[in-house]
């Protein structure tokens, strides 16, 4: 008897991939055929992969092997934690720490220090303690807790790794890798299978996919340990929306719009403020006064005696014979009218 069924890959969408500009051509095996611009995954190769992974877990757990379950993409963190509690292994949900596993003595060292506080805790130590210094032990408790309490009961390395996105767990990947741990990966459309000892073509993004996928694997540690698997109940879940929908709504232009989980943020009513006023007009300079004959005598006193002989010699040969001409003629006449009007009165 199969341990998965193709219907329910269908359901839970499974076979949705990326779309066709993000793939690495590696996984051209896995994949079925194109529709709208994304890529189907051949769900009869998936089916045949997972049994074949189920098998090989199933005999890690029998062998008395741990399996350590990846998965720190934020909408896929219930799953990891949920699915791993439930088949008694560990999990990391948080960010992946270097040397999680290359470096796994000064992790321990950490672990223990995370034991020595919740110890202070119970025994009453927090009560005798300056309040500051408890503050600090609290806040360092809180943090050493939300990295490691997936693996805090977690003795030696992991005989297996349960990883979903290799792509973005290339940390992890790299490390157990390097210490030839044997790697589980629900591997996308755009993920390296190479990276991974046992590829299981999905949707890596859906949180139905994920939820069926990971679950089904705990399900062979479960049998392993002679308790009873159980179907993946994912009805719960929100439906998976195809990725051809979400990239044509970014190409209609407003990806800072929308959200993390899909939905349209609502637009705001204020109005917008209005970036095309118009500049005031520059203040216009007042229009020189016209000399008469009665400001001559004011410019004459501020003409400084030490200017005016320089002034003269330059000025006068070639100005005066200009001027007078043009002056003489118009000033001539008003002064006999004026002379004429006062006779008259």
């Amino acid at each position: 008897m199969s341990v998965i069924s193709k219907n329910q890959l269908l359901e839970a969408g499974v076979h949705f991939g990326h779309n066709t500009r993000r793939w690495n051509p590696k996984m051209k095996e896995y994949i079925f055929g194109e529709r709208n611009g994304i890529y189907i995954i051949d769900l009869d190769k998936t089916v045949k992969l997972i049994e074949e992974a189920y098998k090989s877990l199933y005999t890690i757990a029998q062998n008395q092997g741990t399996v350590l379950f990846v998965g720190t993409r934020k909408q896929l963190q219930e799953v990891i934690k949920e699915q791993a509690i439930r088949a008694g292994q560990f999990y990391v949900d948080q960010r992946w720490l270097g040397g999680t596993l290359t470096n796994f003595k000064t992790i321990r060292k950490s672990i223990a220090r995370l034991f020595e506080i919740e110890k202070m805790e119970a025994d009453g130590v927090f009560e005798v303690l300056p309040k500051k210094e408890v503050i600090l032990l609290k806040k360092e408790k809180e943090k050493l807790d939300k990295f490691f309490s997936g693996i805090r009961d977690m003795k030696s390395i992991p005989s297996a790794l349960v990883v979903v996105d290799p792509k973005t767990e290339h940390n992890a990947v790299k490390e157990a890798r390097k210490l030839e741990i044997p790697i589980f990966g629900l591997v996308d459309t755009n993920c390296d299978p190479d990276e991974v000892d046992y590829v299981i073509p999905a949707n890596d993004d859906a949180i139905r996919s994920v939820k069926l996928i990971v679950g089904t694997l705990a399900n062979a540690i479960v049998e392993a340990q002679g308790g009873t698997p159980i179907e993946i109940d994912f009805t719960d879940e929100p439906s998976t929306e195809e990725r051809s929908g979400r990239r044509s709504i970014y190409k209609e232009g407003d990806r800072d719009s929308r959200r993390g989980d899909g939905r349209s943020r609502p637009r705001s009513s204020r109005p917008r403020p209005s970036y095309n006023r118009p500049r005031p007009a520059a203040p216009v300079a007042p229009e020189a006064a016209p000399v008469t004959q009665e400001t001559a005598p004011e410019a004459a006193l501020e003409v400084t005696p030490e200017v005016a002989p320089k002034a003269t010699p330059e000025v006068a040969p070639e100005v005066a014979p200009e001027v007078a001409p043009e002056v003489a003629p118009v000033a001539a006449p008003a002064k006999k009218k004026v002379n004429k009007e006062i006779q008259n009165d």
